[in-house]
């Protein structure tokens, strides 16, 4: 349903139908309604405005009933509509919008620009047959004006402007519109004798004299001095690419800004977008578009004022001004009318186009500017529009995707154009794509490098990046020479600068990736400078970028400018001293945080937003030999590098370090946790000086290749140091290890007590990670008591809790755990979803044990949906990486078992037999009595002779009763399948046997095999 009211008061179906509304009355509450455009309106209020002091019999029963009119005259119009008109505590409202009423899409597209589409919405006077009535009485004075306003800013024909005149003939807005179009006619002289007649006019019946503006109007028309040109825009020689998106949005900006400020780094294609937006919007201003390029205008102009307003007057073809400057401006402002006024390049002489852009605006109401500048203009009601480089291809991005990008679309197009042999093809992409990496998306920069391929070859351009200054050090002679190479390009930024600037600047290349305003200062060491507030000018000149970080923004140099600024550090002697700070600042920085306890999440955000300084400052340290500072910095980060996955990343780092006691237990953990053979060497190394929380990261990372007896009696002796020396945080770890062990024992008892009190304590310390690893373990207890419902809400609850931390192998752990526990209580395609995911994210974050897990996932699911294809492929796959390994693994056992099982299904059980022999010894090893009891089911499966069958089978029931060791459901049929083959061999004898087989046992009915 749309509504009008610009004309007489109408409604129309969607379709454009009338809509038919019966009664005065019901046309006058529809047009009191949309007076208040879709605000509540008080019964008594509109009971005042449609009857006044002739009030009905019963005033709130009879305006209920003309709602209910209009609502189903809305209804029989266009069905679903009575509920257009809304009643509420409030009153009665209808809903409109832009879109459906004529009154609020006529100042939408005013606000836009859009003033030819605006004036289409009128059909006559508002209100025209309610005009009299006092409700709308402001209603149509506002939309009159609103009307007039927009008619003087609009291209209307003379004739209409003339009648308007005629009307209004003391409106000197109006006024003045009609001498613009009566000159731009040819008629002159007639333009005159209107400004004339509203001289008499308002000296006759005022006293007054017309405005400025508008003498200053008559004047140029009497010069003939206004300008007729609508645009001096340059036609572009290329096409604009990957600026679509970024054209509409500064459009929409200037629609409801008369400032708007275009601010970027030099290069990254300012000029060509306002260029772009201008010709996209000019069918917008009557006057037309005018572009005003100011590079030419320096400080050193002895009246950088006059020097400006000369380029202006310049772009309009206007004679000089003979006047003082401010008669220069209110010229100017008299002859803008509609106009656009692009004013380009405005950096270096930003205070004074401020100045100038003030004034124009105050004094020509229907002028808009739009300017690019390094640094916003900082005028009220300025919309700063920052230009982002293009978007260049992620690392590890698909090769569509990557093709897709726009810097890498400008520079194929640009290199085909240099180079007729040029050609994107998959050979090429990923170095064009290191390319536009390395260049920032930097416009400007790829297409100087563009040049150069016909020469050189994308691989020699790649190759040649490092000397990107002496490789883009030519380009299109037809630029400005500030755009004709990188090195000019960002010259003209940095001479713009003030020495502290220079300073903080230069100082900022140190830095890899950017620092926070804190690093900034410490680096920087100037304490005459204030670094923040320097910062957050080079932030307005586009030379620094201002990304999100933790505590606080943060602030990067793009590459190129970053090159640029350690070439300036180098000449000014102060490179040596600045990396040198910098090192010693990231070194204090590892060293205070806080990664155990409530302050974990935290500083994980931080540690990750410097890891690329971190890592630069200890490559630093080892380069210089500086191996206190190696030392303190790997000992201080290699918990987060634990906690984030990457124990490739700190086995290097370690490395670098080889003689350091606080390096070398670390290294020995992470080399456990790769399965490398060398880690028991290197424990043997230091264990002697190892303290109790050296003693407890061994225990906790060695486990999982099976140092079960080392692990368990390193436990008991850390945990007792804890508990004397009141760590909390390290009984609590201990105790957490503790429960990995009591699970791999399958001892619910005691890895539900153990999991319990971590988590307890993990949680009064804060320390997310300890809460998620305890509550993991308290699933794994609920698994092995077969309450899967409880084991799967702590599995999905350390999921979300991982995720949350962004412990990737922690998701990765607690999604192959909630996979388990789906294949135990029978849900295959749940487990297999998890699996996957699990299985991606552990390989991603090369985490070997937690792929095992997933692969397990898997291969039990495929054996239960019937494709024992793919769980023998998964599980032999398993069973070979873990022979491989020189110490047997934890998950050895299961993956014989279940291997097994497969075998004994495919029709081979001679084979399957070996694999459960094999799995009930490594069992045994483990001590592992539930896995041991598998192994037994799974012989009496595949032996030959069945009445050692239900002798196995005996034991295995009677061991399981004795630790209460529940049978999963998923494993029923195996045991069934077992159980009906011995019956079906031995008939009455079966009985007998199995009551034999309980009287054994594991290892005594294991025996009856070697028999």
């Amino acid at each position: 349903m749309r509504f009008g009211v610009l004309g007489p008061v109408t409604a129309w179906t969607d379709a454009g139908e009338p809509v038919t509304i019966q009664g005065l009355k019901g046309r006058a509450l529809l047009a009191d309604l949309l007076v208040h455009e879709g605000r509540p309106v008080p019964a008594d209020r509109l009971i005042d405005d449609l009857w006044g002091t002739q009030l009905p019999g019963n005033p709130a029963g009879t305006l209920s009933a003309k709602v209910s009119q209009l609502r189903r005259a809305f209804e029989d119009a266009e069905p679903g509509s009575r509920s257009l008109v809304r009643s509420g505590p409030a009153g009665y409202s209808i809903a409109v919008d832009k879109t459906s009423y004529d009154a609020l899409a006529f100042a939408d597209r005013v606000s836009r620009g859009e003033l030819d589409e605006a004036l289409g919405l009128w059909r006559g006077p508002a209100y025209a047959d309610f005009a009299d009535e006092a409700f709308v009485e402001t209603a149509v004075a506002r939309l009159t004006e609103q009307r007039l306003t927009t008619l003087e800013r609009a291209d209307v024909p003379v004739g209409e402007l003339s009648a308007l005149v005629a009307e209004h003939p003391l409106r000197e807005g109006l006024r003045a519109a009609q001498m613009r179009a009566l000159y731009r006619a040819g008629r002159q002289s007639e333009a005159l004798e209107s400004y004339e007649e509203l001289r008499r006019l308002l000296a006759d019946e005022l006293g007054l004299d017309p405005s400025p503006p508008l003498v200053a109007l008559q004047q140029s028309i009497l010069t003939q001095e206004l300008p007729h040109a609508r645009s001096n825009l340059p036609a572009q020689r290329t096409d604009l690419i990957g600026r679509s998106d970024a054209v509409n949005d500064v459009g929409a900006a200037l629609a409801s800004s008369r400032l708007v400020t275009l601010t970027g780094p030099g290069g990254v294609g300012k000029t060509r977008l306002a260029l772009a937006t201008a010709a996209s919007v000019a069918d917008r201003f009557a006057d037309g578009v005018v572009l005003v390029e100011l590079a030419a205008v320096t400080p050193a102009a002895l009246s950088v004022r006059d020097a400006l307003t000369d380029a202006v007057q310049a772009a309009l073809d206007l004679r000089d001004s003979s006047g003082p400057a401010e008669t220069a401006v209110e010229r100017l402002a008299a002859v803008m009318g509609s106009r656009l006024l692009l004013l380009d390049n405005c950096e270096q002489v930003i205070a004074e186009v401020a100045d100038l852009a003030d004034e124009l605006l105050a004094a020509a109401p229907d002028l808009r500017v739009l300017a690019t500048s390094r640094e916003p203009v900082n005028l009220a009601g300025e919309a700063v529009w920052t230009v982002p480089p293009l978007e260049v291809p992620p690392a590890g991005q698909e090769p569509d995707a990557a093709a897709d990008c726009s810097a890498v679309r400008l520079f194929v197009a640009r290199a085909a154009a240099a180079s007729q042999d040029f050609a994107l093809t998959a050979d090429n992409l990923a170095d064009v794509a290191v390319l536009c990496r390395r260049l920032d998306g930097i416009p400007l920069a790829l297409e100087l490098a563009a040049t150069r391929v016909r020469a050189l070859g994308i691989q020699g351009l790649v190759a040649r990046l490092d000397d990107r200054f002496r490789l883009l050090a030519t380009g299109h002679r037809g630029a400005a020479p500030r755009q004709q190479t990188l090195q000019a390009m960002i010259d003209w930024s940095w001479e713009l600068l003030a020495p502290d600037e220079q300073i903080v600047l230069r100082l900022l290349a140190v830095h890899a990736d950017g620092s926070t305003a804190d690093a900034a200062a410490e680096v920087c060491a100037e304490p005459a400078i204030d670094v923040l507030e320097v910062l957050v000018r080079l932030v307005d000149r586009s030379l620094v970028v201002p990304v999100h970080g933790v505590d606080g923004p943060r602030y990067r140099l793009l590459e190129s400018v970053a090159a640029y600024c350690l070439e300036k550090l180098r000449a000014a002697g102060e490179l040596e001293s600045a990396q040198q700070r910098h090192l010693e600042y990231y070194v204090a920085l590892a060293e205070s945080a806080q990664l155990f306890g409530a302050e974990q999440s935290r500083w994980l955000r931080l540690l990750d937003a410097d890891a690329a300084n971190l890592r630069t400052a200890l490559d630093r340290a080892v380069a210089t030999g500086q191996s206190d500072l190696a030392e303190r910095l790997v000992d201080a980060l290699a918990w987060f590098w634990f906690l984030r996955g990457r124990t490739a990343e700190a086995v290097r780092a370690l490395d670098a370090v080889p003689e350091s006691a606080r390096a070398g237990v670390w290294r020995a953990g992470f080399l456990y946790l790769q399965a490398d053979r060398r880690a028991g060497a290197e424990w043997e190394r230091w264990s002697e000086t190892a303290d109790a929380r050296d003693q407890w990261w061994v225990a906790f990372t060695s486990v999982d290749v099976g140092e079960v007896v080392m692990g368990e009696a390193l436990l008991e002796r850390c945990l007792k140091a804890f508990e004397a020396a009141s760590d909390q945080w390290g009984v609590a770890a201990a105790l957490l290890a503790r429960a990995k062990h009591a699970h791999l024992r399958s001892d619910v008892k005691a890895l539900r007590a153990d999991a319990v009190e971590s988590t307890r304590s993990f949680r009064a310390l804060g320390d997310a990670w300890g809460e998620l690893q305890a509550t993991s373990w308290l699933g794994a207890a609920a698994e092995l008591d077969g309450d899967f419902e409880e084991a799967a809400r702590l599995h999905g609850e350390c999921v979300q809790l991982a995720e949350t931390l962004g412990l990737w192998p922690d998701v990765a752990g607690a999604l192959g755990m909630l996979g388990w526990t789906e294949i135990r209580r029978g849900d295959y395609q749940a487990a297999c979803a998890h699996g996957e995911r699990a299985l991606r994210l552990a390989t991603e974050q090369g985490q070997r044990s937690l792929q095992a897990l997933a692969e397990i996932v898997l291969a039990f699911g495929a054996r239960r949906m019937g494709d024992l294809g793919d769980a023998e492929r998964r599980l032999r796959a398993l069973l070979a990486a873990a022979r491989a390994q020189s110490e047997s693994v934890l998950y050895l056992s299961m993956v014989l078992a279940e291997l097994g099982f497969v075998l004994e299904l495919q029709g081979d059980p001679a084979a399957a037999l070996d694999l459960h022999k094999e799995s009930f010894e490594v069992s045994e090893a483990h001590d592992s009595v539930r896995s041991m009891c598998l192994a037994l089911e799974g012989m009496a499966a595949a032996v030959e002779d069945k009445n050692v069958a239900a002798q196995l089978l005996g034991a295995a029931s009677a061991t399981r009763a004795a630790g209460q060791h529940l049978i999963a459901s998923t494993e029923v049929e195996d045991l069934a399948r077992a159980v009906a083959a011995a019956e079906t061999a031995l008939g009455a004898g079966y009985d007998e046997a199995f009551g034999r087989g309980r009287e054994l046992t594991p290892r005594q009915a294991f025996d009856l095999l070697c028999e």
